[in-house]
Parts: C-alpha cells; sequence; structure tokens
C-alpha cells in the first residue's frame, strides 16, 4: 500500500489492494438477485464488514472527525490526512474489538474504497463532505441519525439547506453506488430530479429544514433508496421466522420473509425471492409484505385480513395495481421503478 501512496502522490499508478481486489471479486456472485436495490445493498453490507465500519459508532466517528479538525466540508484532504484520521478510528475501534480489527490493513482497504469512490481522476485529495458521507452511510448508526447528520454537513449556520447544497449532499451519496457499478436504477448520476423532487415535496420553498428533509427521505426517493434496503439487509441477517418456503422448503425461514397478500399459508425465502423463482399458481405481481424481522401477532393478523381481500380481487385489480409495497425502488417522487 506505501508503494500506491507513493503512485497517488506522483499521480503516476492506481491499483486495488489485493485483498480489496478479493472483496470485488466475491461480489460477483450477488449479481443473481434481480432487484437493483437489495442487489447494492447486500453488496455494501459485505463491503461494510470488510471494511469494519459495521463496528464504529457514530459518536466515534463524530469524535475522530473532530480531533483532525475536520470542520470545511468544502476543503480538500489530502492522502495523509484520510490515513490519519482513519487510523483514529480503528485504533479505537481495535480497543473495542481488538480481536476483529487489524489496524493497517483496515486502514488500506478503507482508503482504497473512497479513493475509488470519490477520487476516480486519482489526484491524491477527496473533500471532508466526501470523506464524511462515506464513512457515516456506512457506519451503525440509526438510520435517520445517518440522515440528520449528513443534513446538517450541508446546512447553513441557521439549519436551512438550499438546493445547490443538498445537490452536494446527494451527488456524493450516489457515488456510493456508481462505483459498484449499480448507478443506473438509482436515477444514474444525474442528482437533479432528485433534488427537484425534494424541493417540490417542500412545496417549491427556497431552502428546507432539517425535519422536511428527513419527511422526504422516508419516502425513501430512488437515488437514495439503497441506504434504507442496506439498514433492512443487516437486520434481516439474524431474523429467524416460523415459517416454511414454499419454494424450496427451506424450514425456519433465515433472512428477509415475504408472504403472499394474495394466498393463505404462502411464504418466500430471500433467496427464492430474489432470483425471482415463484411457485406454482402464484404469480410475481401478486402483493407481497416484507418482514425483516420475526412478525408479531398484530402483523399476522393485519396479513390475514389483506388476504381475505385479495381473495376476492381479479387479475385486472392486480394489472392495474402492481407490486403494492413490493418494491422500494419504485417512490411517488421520482417517476417509474426501473425494473419492473
Amino acid at each position: 500500500m506505501r508503494e500506491q501512496l507513493k503512485g497517488h502522490e506522483t499521480q503516476t499508478t492506481c491499483w486495488d489492494h489485493p485483498k480489496m481486489t478479493e472483496l470485488y471479486q466475491s461480489l460477483a456472485d450477488l449479481n443473481n438477485v434481480r432487484f437493483s436495490a437489495y442487489r447494492t445493498a447486500m453488496k455494501l453490507r459485505r463491503l461494510q464488514k470488510a471494511l469494519c465500519l459495521d463496528l464504529l459508532s457514530l459518536s466515534a466517528a463524530c469524535d475522530a472527525l473532530d480531533q483532525h479538525n475536520l470542520k470545511q466540508n468544502d476543503q480538500p484532504m489530502d492522502i495523509l490526512q484520510i490515513i490519519n484520521c482513519l487510523t483514529t478510528i480503528y485504533d479505537r475501534l481495535e480497543q473495542e474489538h481488538n480481536n476483529l480489527v487489524n489496524v493497517p490493513l483496515c486502514v488500506d482497504m478503507c482508503l482504497n474504497w473512497l479513493l475509488n469512490v470519490y477520487d476516480t481522476g486519482r489526484t491524491g485529495r477527496i473533500r471532508v463532505l466526501s470523506f464524511k458521507t462515506g464513512i457515516i452511510s456506512l457506519c451503525k448508526a440509526h438510520l435517520e441519525d445517518k440522515y440528520r447528520y449528513l443534513f446538517k454537513q450541508v446546512a447553513s449556520s441557521t439549519g436551512f439547506c438550499d438546493q445547490r447544497r443538498l445537490g452536494l449532499l446527494l451527488h456524493d451519496s450516489i457515488q456510493i453506488p456508481r462505483q459498484l457499478g449499480e448507478v443506473a436504477s438509482f436515477g444514474g448520476s444525474n442528482i437533479e430530479p432528485s433534488v427537484r423532487s425534494c424541493f417540490q415535496f417542500a412545496n417549491n420553498k427556497p431552502e428546507i429544514e432539517a425535519a422536511l428533509f428527513l419527511d422526504w427521505m422516508r419516502l425513501e426517493p430512488q437515488s437514495m433508496v439503497w441506504l434504507p434496503v442496506l439498514h433492512r439487509v443487516a437486520a434481516a441477517e439474524t431474523a429467524k421466522h416460523q415459517a416454511k418456503c414454499n419454494i424450496c422448503k427451506e424450514c425456519p425461514i433465515i433472512g428477509f420473509r415475504y408472504r403472499s397478500l394474495k394466498h393463505f399459508n404462502y411464504d418466500i425465502c430471500q433467496s427464492c425471492f430474489f432470483s425471482g423463482r415463484v411457485a406454482k399458481g402464484h404469480k410475481m405481481h401478486y402483493p407481497m409484505v416484507e418482514y425483516c424481522t420475526p412478525t408479531t401477532s398484530g402483523e399476522d393478523v393485519r396479513d390475514f385480513a389483506k388476504v381475505l381481500k385479495n381473495k376476492f380481487r381479479t387479475k385486472r385489480y392486480f394489472a392495474k395495481h402492481p407490486r403494492m409495497g413490493y418494491l422500494p425502488v419504485q417512490t411517488v417522487l421520482e417517476g417509474d421503478n426501473m425494473e419492473t
């Protein structure tokens, strides 16, 4: 990696750490996941764990950023500044999880990833805002805490954000799926439609405050949907559902569980759902509900009522109302689902 650093300083070379190459190659086995939001989120989850960022709390990340006085978000950081801040982050993680964190390897790989995402021209510099967006997006904080923190980075001292500033944040965020080759399904690299939809949601005010931004993000706009889905993927990892998959017969279902709202007692595991397998008599356009944690009795009753209602609905109804609550890529704000 030190050779790589020298290369960055002289702008002559550009290569991935061998472990990074190995990681990127391992992501190829997720390409059979049909739905882009899940495919991207599952790749990011693997990356997040490889970089040990799933162990990093928001407060620890903020402490490291403050310690290195990274307050001017439009300022560039050079390689040495990035390494110094990453070393502070990973030294603390090693103290908390000593047998899980290899500091030199984590620093090298996280540096490698940040440069791949934010320094495609290999100038040896990234902006402070880009560094923060990358680290905070993949740390282990609650989703809305991440949104609040990131909004604060682009808001003015009075707590308001205009279109240009929001554009900076969304641009840096969309680089994360872009680097994995997954940007097309999130509206492409052009973030203008997302910025416009946020301000339309705000009744075209010239500036928005944090509460309004959070309300918009809760609708899972297309350019940002990979982040809430990453959180659902993480939550689903340890979920065990007392149900049997109607296709591969896995029981209990581990991970995501998909329950039909058209047929009684019809469940699909995440492997069958992601690869698009369906059992005889059940069509892909029938409504399903996703669970990333085991169901409560209240949810069971609600779903039972919905199945009863759907029993009497015709094929025409489902053709007109496809996949209600089915894929997070479909949004109110950003036009059609690119995966239908």
